[in-house]
């Protein structure tokens, strides 16, 4: 990459400077020249040793002027000519490699620094070490997104991601796997869900609308500074999980509105099976027709109340409270009651784990 880096720099100077103008490694061979024909050469009259300092030298009709950041440079620039001129070119062209080098470094290895914390690949006492070498601001708010490709086409949705947040100097955007792609994401301090739910479905929208490629969107919880980024990871991945076995419509998912089913999620089937038996003691929660259960999740959404539910689902109230009725004689459980519906909310729930056996991490 340095020396596409290179060669784009020495491309743009070639007009300024009427001359052959390059760049050698630590192996006397040219990576980046203005004269392409170079470029892979590595003939004895490039042969010098670029590692001894960072001065000046001339050798065979050329000026030479080493760079880099390391004690033993990697680099050498080459200008055509031994006058003055020539050596002046070397140093201003040195100067700016090595700017753009370092550039390029720094922001490489950030990427990869914080795809290491990620995997929980950094001990967390080199976490600090390295965020102040590579300057990272312990200030900053970021979270991760985890977006996984349900299906697609041959539109990298990397790139398409890669193109949504072109800073990378406060986004960092990788691959851990074939259909998973982390975004971190720089935010405001004290940024809302459902702003971090609105950029998630815009990811989503422009993946699905434009390049007919589905995917799911799991969400972490915000953290300040890179320490905590692992842990906002694992919630995303817990929210795809999550949601994969109770929120099966929704492809965008937030650990923080994961809510009860959190909770569930850890239980142990047997614990699970065992309080299904105990809620419903008179009759199977299996009883129940496809009917009874529609009615029983609109009777949820509209907080249970009768006569709004009776008005969403174009029945009269009297046939809601009957329905209600033969709920309460299978199962012993009545809706009306907070207490009673708050476990038959969470029996439900339960019993969709159950069904779905989700594979854990």
């Amino acid at each position: 990459m340095s020396n596409r880096l290179f060669q784009g720099v020495v491309h743009q100077m070639k007009d300024a400077i009427d001359r052959v103008i390059g760049v050698i490694d630590e192996n006397a061979t040219v990576v980046a020249c203005s004269d392409l024909t170079k470029i892979g050469s590595n003939d004895e009259l490039f042969s010098v040793d670029i590692s001894d300092s960072h001065d000046t030298y001339i050798h065979d009709g050329y000026t030479y002027k080493s760079f880099g950041l390391h004690v033993r440079p990697d680099y050498a620039v080459f200008v055509e000519g031994t006058d003055d001129l020539a050596a002046k070119y070397a140093s201003i062209i040195a100067i700016s490699l090595s700017g753009i080098k370092q550039y390029y470094d720094e922001k490489y290895d950030r990427n990869n620094f914080i795809k290491n914390i990620i995997l929980d690949n950094v001990l967390p006492g080199d976490i600090g070490i390295k965020s102040r070498e590579l300057h990272f601001n312990a200030d900053i708010s970021r979270v991760v997104f985890l977006v996984n490709i349900i299906t697609s086409n041959e539109v990298s949705a990397y790139d398409v991601i890669q193109n949504l947040f072109p800073d990378k100097n406060k986004d960092f955007i990788f691959s851990i796997s074939e259909n998973d792609i982390v975004l971190v994401k720089e935010i405001k301090n004290g940024i809302d869900v459902k702003d971090l739910e609105k950029l998630a479905r815009s990811i989503s929208d422009t993946l699905s609308s434009e390049f007919f490629t589905r995917v799911n969107v799991g969400i972490g919880t915000p953290v300040t500074g890179v320490k905590d980024l692992a842990r906002s990871f694992k919630e995303a991945q817990m929210a795809l999980e999550v949601g994969k076995v109770f929120d099966t419509e929704k492809n965008i998912v937030s650990y923080d509105n994961l809510g009860i089913a959190r909770l569930i999620y850890h239980l142990p089937t047997t614990l699970c099976e065992t309080f299904l038996k105990e809620v419903f003691k008179k009759g199977s929660i299996d009883s129940l027709d496809h009917e009874t259960l529609f009615t029983i999740q609109r009777f949820f959404e509209n907080n249970l109340n009768v006569s709004e539910t009776s008005r969403k689902l174009f029945v009269h109230r009297n046939t809601l409270v009957y329905r209600l009725d033969k709920i309460k004689k299978l199962t012993g459980l009545d809706l009306r009651e907070f207490d009673h519906a708050i476990i038959f909310k969470i029996a439900l729930m339960v019993r969709k784990y159950l069904s779905a056996e989700p594979v854990k991490f």
